[in-house]
This record gives structure tokens, C-alpha cells and sequence, in this order.
């Protein structure tokens, strides 16, 4: 089954343009060039994730992480509202990093077509999931002890917008080859494995006001919507998602999406008019079956 072109595929490709020249125009700009209308805004500047440890910081310690911008405490704020509403839009739609690895990870799908992102049996995946939220912990902990922006340096994200500063460490850019060459074989292995904001983002998935639901009543179990799930989510045998690792791609969807029938996998508030019961899968364990 092809799937339909999707709009979520140019927000990628325009976010990703627009955040590859504020880095470069930052660079520009320190030696009196630059794009005017950039202004002189660094990549701290744009990562909400540095709002997360700044805040952190404030509250531990009583001071900002040295380099984090005031601008990435709003960002911040913007993407935990629109998170809380939709689920993490800004891991399937927005982050830079994210659409970094589903590009190497279509070089992925053309060498090993339907094996690829299922090298890893799920016995095994649904423990590395958890990694990331360990990755979280020593983030804001060193973050607080030090009070410097300590990812920083493991930060494949910066390493990816910034290899030409100088300012890389070597870690980062080890970590930046190692989930290049994972990509080819794993969809976002960083986003699934060890991304520390995406951890954040995904507690999120619990609460979220507008949640994946699927209609028994219409779902034809084609299996089209396990297939083409990035993180590697059960959404047939689920009723409702609330997988801390669901990045609201709408891949799976019946809007825009691969789902061939019309009203049976959408992001919706209210339930569907189905005669069965409506339950939600529990939300902190991935590929539990819902009874």
C-alpha cells in the first residue's frame, strides 16, 4: 500500500532549511556578516530542550545554565502546550534531529526493504525504550551540578548544525556517526533510545487532551498502521494510544495518513459511536494489548 504524500514531510524540509541557516548565519554574524532578517540567534537560542534544564537549574541551584537564551524557556512553554493538546508534534513534525534520521532511514528502507526497523525483537526493544529517561536523569543532574549545558557535548543535534564551528567535542560528534550508521537500520534510533527532550515529551502522551484512537468497529486489521509506525508501536491491538513513545506523526492515520479506511484511526477527544467498550492501553508500557 503507498502511502499519501503529506504536508508533514515539506514542514520537515522547510524547519530543517530554516534551522540549518540560523546556524550558519550565527557563525556569519560573529564575524559581521550574517542574513538580517536572522538576526544573530544562535542554536540555543531555538532549543526548547535547553529551556528544560535551564528551568531546572533555576529551581536546584537559584541560576540559568550558562548559553541557554530566554528564548528556549518560551519555546519551552509553546511546545509543552501544544504537547499536552496533541501529543510531542514536535518530535514527528519539528525537530530537526528526528527528520535527520528518517532521511538516512529511507537509504534504510531501499537496501533492506521490509526488515528494516525490525532488526531489534521487541523482547528486546521494549527495554531500550527506557533509556532515554536515564539519559534524562543524568542530563538534568549534571546540568544542576555544574551549571553548564553538559548534553551539550554528546549532543548529536549540535554536533549535526555546528561541525564547522570548532565547537564540537569529539563525543559529539562519535555519537552523531553511531546514530547515522543505527539509522540505517533503525527508524530515530536517538529519538527512541536516548533522545532526553523526546523522554520529556513523551510523559506527555498520558495526559494529552486529543489522543490516538482507533475504531474496532471499522478497522479492517491490515496491519498498514503497525507497519508504517516509526517507534515500532502495536496501534492494531490498541484501542487508544498513549505510548510514551508516540511522536504524533500521523503516519497512521486516516487523515493524510496510510490507514485506508475513512474515521477509524484519528487523533479525537470523544469516542467513536461503537458498540464495543473504549479502553486505554496502559500508557508507560509499549505494545501492551488492550482487553
Amino acid at each position: 500500500m503507498k502511502k499519501k504524500p503529506s504536508i508533514r514531510i515539506w514542514i520537515q524540509l522547510i524547519l530543517f532549511i530554516l534551522i540549518a541557516l540560523i546556524a550558519v548565519n550565527h557563525t556569519l554574524a560573529e564575524s559581521g556578516g550574517g542574513i538580517p532578517f536572522l538576526g544573530s540567534a544562535s542554536l540555543h537560542a531555538v532549543c526548547p530542550f535547553g529551556g528544560v534544564v535551564s528551568l531546572y537549574n533555576l529551581v536546584t541551584a537559584g541560576t540559568f545554565v550558562k548559553k541557554i537564551h530566554e528564548s528556549s524557556l518560551v519555546l519551552m512553554f509553546i511546545v509543552f502546550a501544544s504537547t499536552l493538546f496533541m501529543g510531542p508534534l514536535f518530535c514527528g513534525w519539528i525537530c530537526p534531529m528526528g527528520t535527520f534520521q528518517e532521511w538516512i532511514g529511507w537509504l534504510g528502507k531501499k537496501v533492506f526493504k521490509k526488515k528494516y526497523n525490525r532488526f531489534i525483537p521487541y523482547s528486546i526493544d521494549k527495554y531500550l525504550r527506557w533509556l532515554r529517561y536515564g539519559v534524562l536523569a543524568w542530563v538534568l543532574y549534571m546540568t544542576a551540578v555544574s551549571g553548564t549545558l553538559i548534553f551539550q557535548d554528546f549532543d548529536p543535534y549540535y554536533a549535526l548544525f555546528q561541525f564547522w564551528t570548532g565547537e564540537v567535542a569529539l563525543t559529539g560528534f562519535i555519537i552523531l556517526g553511531v546514530v547515522i550508521i543505527l539509522s540505517l537500520f533503525v527508524e530515530r534510533p536517538f529519538c527512541k533510545y536516548a533522545c532526553p527532550y523526546g523522554a520529556v515529551l513523551g510523559v506527555f502522551n498520558i495526559f494529552r487532551i486529543v489522543p490516538l484512537r482507533r475504531n474496532p468497529e471499522t478497522c479492517i486489521d491490515c496491519g498498514a498502521c503497525d507497519r508504517i509506525c516509526p517507534v515500532n508501536i502495536p496501534v492494531s491491538k490498541i484501542l487508544i494510544i498513549r505510548d510514551h513513545q508516540c511522536i504524533s506523526c500521523y503516519e497512521c492515520t486516516s487523515i493524510d495518513g496510510i490507514c485506508p479506511v475513512p474515521e477509524t484511526m484519528e487523533f479525537r477527544t470523544d469516542r467513536y459511536k461503537a458498540g464495543r467498550k473504549q479502553a486505554s492501553c496502559s500508557p508507560m508500557h509499549p505494545g501492551e494489548v488492550q482487553k
